[in-house]
């Protein structure tokens, strides 16, 4: 159960115009009191000599009392809305809740002759709306100070006491949804997201690929977005705001956001801080080691969260984002769409109110921006690598914020769990039947050896992964390691006690991209330095200019 309580308005009439009319698509069925503060309120809805002038005078007479002392904004407007599956609530019920979340925000305390003057108007079978003047009957302001905070906290009682959906809760973190205006204005121009939405994608993308704030800027620019730079008069960066090409308002001046607008790890403050944290980022010379490197720092974030303290853990939360936010760059173009919505709906779990200490995540931060300075891999097994110890990763980070009453972040974490699985079945498919092949190959005396060390490693769980289609693709892998010099029991202990391993469908899958990120690379060596241009966010390629020192906009 949801409450939404918007800015105080000043028009009694306007809102109730609205709570008994059609609604902007005749949505609004049987519109009628529920309840209000005398039970004897004019209702218009199913009052036929009732009008909606009577009742807005009626709520509106302690605020002519007070005449020039009334508030401006005298209008409390709050709608109570019901999770789609919750059983459809009786009139009766809906007025007690409405009682209850008016007690709890201090609008009308139960038992105060002189409390404010309010109705409930129910129009719909999943919500109600409540309204009320903010005028005591002894002409004072209500105390309702917090009041989405006291309704919210009224309404998880209430869920519980109802049998209703436990709604997770947010811990006032998240990024800011974008307004009617805003989602109006992306329907009219014909685009699915709004500016706001478009910009906090491009923005963290470019920190995901950026080492120094100088650099951020230009990557941002270079998608065709404007920056503008404040300054302190020291000269030192005070802020920052972004705004869409060709978006503009009536004045036709560009429609600006600041960071902390788009989403609060987005203000200037956080993202130098990260910055700051992440040390001289190294290249490696092939592709194959830099993203085998992301692969083994994403697949010990797990252990990290299950034994490091909670800013640690939260700060590797904080990289397991970054690299969602970097995927759909370099990922085929079949994969971009659910590793995009997968990074969108990741983003409240990458953050919380335990503050991250970002020095403890340098190896996975600099795993992450190392890819971006690279074209997208040739070799699709890489990204089932990356992608399988991100699911594992981003599950972990689900049962992390679940066990510390992270409720939204928890949530976040598990939607995007699903789409990084679509993701990775859909990306593993081609590597594996190649795999496969390759282990269909193998002369019998290299299977059956495999096979000896899997029977002598895993006994109780043999039996099921000799039978599974894919054990040649595990036996292939096998024997790669083994001629690389592993021992291959050893592998199979690491990788069957990495993470739990009862639970998977297909375990010669599961053991094979686990066996492929455990093997150390033997023959990749790190160059120097990495190359200092970052990869255009939207591209595939990264541009090969060298970089210029940055100069803010003109305007």
């Amino acid at each position: 159960m949801i409450a939404k309580i918007g800015k105080p308005g000043r028009k009694t009439r306007g809102v109730l115009n609205y709570l008994f009319g059609p609604g902007r698509a005749n949505e609004h069925t049987d519109p009628h009191l529920v309840a209000s503060w005398d039970g004897f309120a004019p209702d218009p809805g199913r009052d036929p000599d009732a009008t909606l002038a009577q009742l807005a005078t009626a709520l509106d007479l302690r605020v002519k009392q007070a005449g020039h002392k009334a508030p401006k904004g005298h209008v409390w407007h709050c709608s109570i809305r019901a999770a789609p599956e919750d059983r459809h609530l009786t009139d009766d019920e809906w007025a007690t809740i409405a009682r209850r979340v008016l007690n709890a925000t201090g609008i009308a305390p139960a038992g105060d002759p002189d409390a404010c003057r309010w109705v409930a108007v129910r129009h719909a079978d999943d919500h109600i709306h409540i309204v009320a003047t903010k005028v005591r009957g002894d002409l004072r302001p209500p105390r309702n100070w917090n009041d989405f905070l006291r309704a919210d906290k009224e309404l998880v009682a209430i869920e519980k006491e109802y049998g209703l959906r436990r709604v997770p809760r947010g811990d006032r973190t998240a990024a800011k949804r974008p307004t009617r205006a805003e989602q109006e204005k992306a329907r009219r121009t014909g685009t699915t997201r709004t500016s706001r939405e478009r910009l906090r994608t491009i923005v963290r993308t470019a920190v995901s690929a950026a080492t120094t704030t100088e650099e951020l800027f230009r990557i941002i620019e270079r998608t065709g977005a404007l920056v503008d730079v404040q300054y302190f008069p020291s000269g030192d960066v005070r802020g920052y705001k972004v705004a869409l090409a060709g978006d503009t308002n009536a004045q036709g001046e560009p429609v600006w956001f600041s960071g902390s607008t788009l989403a609060p790890n987005l203000s200037y403050p956080k993202i130098a801080e990260r910055l700051t944290a992440t040390a001289t980022t190294t290249a490696e010379r092939t592709e194959a080691t830099t993203w085998r490197r992301l692969a083994i720092a994403v697949d010990e974030v797990p252990d990290r969260l299950s034994q490091g303290e909670d800013q640690d853990g939260q700060a590797h939360i904080a990289v397991l984002l970054e690299a969602l936010n970097a995927l759909p760059v370099l990922a085929p173009a079949g994969l971009r769409p659910q590793l995009l919505q997968a990074a969108t709906v990741f983003e409240p779990a990458g953050r919380s109110r335990i503050p991250a200490r970002h020095q403890q995540a340098q190896a996975a931060r600099q795993a992450v921006k190392a890819i971006l300075r690279q074209p997208a891999p040739k070799d699709g097994a890489l990204l089932v690598l990356a992608l399988d110890a991100l699911l594992l990763a981003v599950i972990a980070a689900q049962h992390w914020h679940r066990t510390r009453n992270h409720h939204q972040q928890a949530e976040a974490a598990q939607q995007a769990a699903i789409h990084l699985r679509a993701a990775h079945q859909a990306a593993a498919t081609e590597s594996l039947t190649a795999l496969r092949h390759r282990g269909e190959r193998l002369p019998q005396w290299q299977l059956n050896r495999q096979i000896a060390a899997v029977r002598h490693t895993l006994p109780d769980l043999a039996k099921q992964i000799l039978a599974e289609p894919d054990w040649p693709a595990l036996a292939a892998t096998l024997n790669e390691a083994t001629t690389a010099g592993h021992s291959p029991a050893r592998l199979l202990t690491q990788a069957a006690g990495h993470r739990e391993l009862d639970t998977a469908n297909n375990l010669s899958e599961v053991l094979t991209w686990r066996l492929n990120r455990l093997r150390d690379p033997m023959t990749e060596r790190p160059s120097p330095r990495i190359a200092a241009t970052p990869i255009h966010p939207g591209s595939a390629t990264p541009p090969h200019a060298p970089p210029t020192a940055y100069r803010p906009r003109s305007r």
